[in-house]
């Protein structure tokens, strides 16, 4: 049996195929125009225990590990589900776990243990922050890429400057998933000069003065995502608000990587295995000069090649999750399993749409929504170009 195919985790499967089906389904399409979903699932998938997967109970999560969470996404794509719901449901996902990192609590594989000392006010932060998210009455978002920062993280330049039991905090974030109906942001800041790597994590609060959500950003897919810019300018935060100690910020989001780069390609893989279950539904309907499309050699052969790049890429990206659930430090592993999973994707869902016609350029396709949203796995959570680096450097290049 499959570590990843256990008792436990079909019914968890099934869990989630139920909930896609029942709440998702009905009213996706309405929720890709209208630009978000409903704070109201967050608060329906938290009761299902779906919300807090991969999160301690200890801190208000479900429990389960960094392989429950891969089998969550994985099955929301699979049920129908779409990787723009994903960013907009789970954002948690990369806004919590710094925060639960710094209590002394490991997150779903991540690493425990205090960063920078054994001082507690991160626990306070678990009880204002972490639980009520987890029980679906709050929305966090990340905000770290700046708009001349791109994948430069080490080049943040939103300063926090102490001022007494406050940090004043100037400057502004870009493409933050999540951050028009976020009620705070683990924000990524410079405590010292612009630019100078020096990071500290802030959770600002959305109703802080001089804060301000700037407008939504329209984009090419995650539809039902919200995106948004953000600015700061003398925004007071309390120094309770600080996650670990300072200059600590930079560890803590290189630790942070491996999850937010496995569930990219667990997304990734997903949407490539689903739009290969489109394309052989609608190959063995759909009739040409008298004849299924199925029932023709060069469809058969390109079926069968895209199922091979989707199961290949997911047989890897478990096979890479699995090592980090259990410690090991494989940041080359988890940069190629990003980088084989989106490339997997690419070319499935392009065959996909192709395959589909006329009718795969049409919004009421489901596989042209795949189409849109997998353009994104390749740039966010570290680019194609960022993980080719990484994997040269572990070559010794």
């Amino acid at each position: 049996m499959s570590i990843v195919d256990t008792p436990e985790r079909r019914q968890l499967r099934e869990l989630t195929r139920a909930f896609v089906t029942r709440e998702v389904l009905p009213h996706l399409d309405d929720w890709e125009r209208a630009g978000e979903v409903p704070r109201a699932l967050h608060a329906t998938a938290a009761k299902l225990g779906l919300l807090g997967i991969g999160f301690p109970e200890s801190v208000g999560g479900s429990g389960g590990d960094l392989l429950d969470s891969i089998i969550v996404t994985e099955e929301v794509i699979r049920s129908g589900g779409s990787s723009g719901l994903i960013a907009a449901l789970f954002t948690h996902g990369i806004a919590l776990p710094h925060m639960v990192a710094a209590a002394g609590v490991g997150v779903g594989g991540s690493l425990g243990g205090r960063l920078g000392g054994t001082s507690t006010p991160d626990d306070d932060l678990i009880q204002r922050y972490v639980r009520p998210t987890l029980a679906g009455t709050m929305i966090g978002a990340l905000a770290i890429t700046e708009p001349d920062g791109g994948s430069d993280v080490a080049g943040i330049r939103t300063t926090a400057r102490r001022d007494g039991d406050h940090y004043v905090v100037n400057g502004s974030k870009t493409y933050i998933t999540s951050g028009h109906r976020a009620d705070f942001v683990t924000t990524a800041v410079c405590t010292d000069f612009p630019g100078s790597g020096s990071l500290t994590l802030l959770v600002i609060d959305r109703d802080s003065p001089g804060f301000t959500v700037g407008r939504r950003l329209e984009k090419l897919g995650w539809h039902c995502s919200d995106t948004a810019e953000l600015s700061f300018a003398d925004v007071r935060v309390p120094v309770a608000n600080r996650i670990g100690a300072e200059d600590t910020g930079f560890l803590a989001i290189m630790q942070n990587f491996a999850a937010e780069r496995l569930s990219l390609a667990t997304q990734a893989y997903a949407t490539a295995q689903r739009c290969v279950e489109l394309a052989v539904r609608w190959c063995r309907e759909r009739e040409t000069f008298g004849r299924p499309l199925a029932s023709r050699q060069l469809v058969r052969h390109r079926l069968a090649e895209m199922h091979t790049r989707a199961e290949a890429a997911r047989a890897y990206v478990h096979e890479v999750a699995v090592r980090v659930a259990a410690g090991e430090p494989v940041v080359t592993e988890v940069a190629m399993a990003k980088n084989v999973a989106v490339a997997a994707c690419d070319q499935v869902v392009d065959q996909a749409l192709q395959l589909h016609g006329g009718f795969g350029y049409m919004r009421d396709a489901e596989v042209e929504r795949h189409y849109r949203d997998a353009r994104i796995l390749g740039i966010g959570g570290g680019a194609t170009e960022i993980m080719n680096e990484i994997i040269a450097k572990g070559m010794g290049l």
